[in-house]
């Protein structure tokens, strides 16, 4: 009769030795995996570079030398009336850097 400790110590998985590509093939994948890691982040980072260091504001016009006086902007409160600290407009402003 076996007993537990013969049990669980017998091999039912089969010749283990044969083939052996687990290893190798997880070694390829992980260089994979990180030489793909690295090629994105450089690849951001370059993008990244070329960005401009400030964006045009939202809701102002991009072109500095056409000014719409009549338009409002709704969102500073005052609807189109003098507001009592002047706001730089398209020739006003300077890029600092």
């Amino acid at each position: 009769m076996l007993t537990a400790a013969q049990v669980l110590a017998e091999n039912n998985f089969g010749d283990t030795r044969t083939g052996g590509l687990a290893g190798p093939m997880g070694l390829f994948l992980i260089l994979l995996l990180a030489t793909a890691t690295i090629l994105l982040i450089r690849n951001m980072n370059a993008r990244l570079r070329r960005l401009p260091d400030r964006f045009p504001p939202q809701g102002r016009p991009a072109d500095p030398t056409r000014v719409d006086s009549a338009v409002a902007d709704p969102t500073d409160g005052t609807a189109g009336g003098d507001s009592s600290t002047p706001a730089p407009n398209g020739h006003q402003q300077q890029r600092n850097g």
